[in-house]
């Protein structure tokens, strides 16, 4: 061999076995997840193994339920998250202080953020969650699928005969859903009518009597699941149709307030619920 050729020869055969012994981007190993939405969606794609720590309410699936707990809505227990010495935490930007997330990168933790504001973007949110855990083609996959369901459903409900009724987010004090809020996209793909979809804020409270005047045909009530719900706030109020018909609906609390593949659930079941009364 010519000796000329060689110190290239020799930076070629090094580059090449770098580039076999370190990937260009590394799976992360140590995974922890700042809501609960988070934690189903590592799930969802494959990356449950991965996940060191969660948030609160993080119950879902049955496997997070023994992961410790580092956070709250209100803030993030800065010391546990440095103790696990996490490759990589997953921060909703909606809900987990700002304040907080700052200081975390500060402290040199490397953080991404989810934060999805419509049934669509659950779909781009587990494609992200796949990429950013090393499992791309789960999340590919599942993102497929979920988009699929949603259109159908889109379609099932696109022109049924609409619905008022009245979503009960709490009675004391007595609110309800409007505008941007989650559920209130599940009821208009459900091709219900929300006489307060339009109120100041995405969850506005009314008075019983703004309610009357509505006439609500059914009265929504979401609860944790094997929960019984507690209809007997409305009894009293035999004006309202909902009331004289009997015509109640209790949707599963998760599934209608978590951005995660569940929400099908929750979509099906309230749509469905409503169909009796339709």
């Amino acid at each position: 061999m010519n000796t000329g050729y060689r110190p290239l020869v020799l930076l070629f055969v090094g580059l090449l076995v770098v580039l076999l012994i370190v990937p260009a981007q590394a799976k992360p190993q140590r995974i922890i997840a700042l809501a609960p939405h988070i934690t189903e969606l590592l799930f969802a794609v494959g990356a449950g193994e991965q996940v060191v720590a969660v948030s609160d309410y993080s119950d879902y699936p049955l496997a997070a339920q023994a992961l410790p707990r580092i956070s709250s809505y209100a803030s993030i227990n800065f010391e546990a998250v440095l103790a696990l010495q996490p490759d990589l935490v997953i921060a909703w930007r909606s809900g987990n202080p700002a304040a907080d997330i700052t200081r975390l990168q500060q402290l040199g933790v490397t953080v991404a953020f989810s934060d999805p504001l419509t049934l669509d973007d659950i779909g781009a949110e587990l494609r992200l969650i796949g990429q950013l855990s090393g499992y791309p083609q789960q999340g590919e996959q599942q993102a497929l699928q979920f988009e699929q369901q949603l259109e159908q459903l889109r379609r099932q409900y696109q022109h049924k005969k609409p619905v008022t009724a009245f979503f009960a987010m709490g009675t004391a004090p007595l609110s309800t859903i409007a505008n941007r809020a989650w559920p209130q996209q599940i009821l208009q793909l459900c091709a219900v009518h929300n006489p307060f979809a339009n109120s100041k804020g995405d969850y506005p409270q009314v008075g019983i009597e703004q309610v009357i005047q509505a006439q609500p045909e059914v009265i929504i009530q979401p609860v944790a699941e094997k929960v019984l719900a507690d209809f007997s706030y409305w009894r009293p109020f035999s004006a309202l149709p909902a009331v004289k018909k009997n015509q109640y609906l209790s949707v599963n609390a998760d599934y209608i307030y978590r951005t995660t593949p569940r929400t099908l659930l929750g979509i099906t079941q309230l749509c469905q619920g409503v169909d009796a009364y339709r």
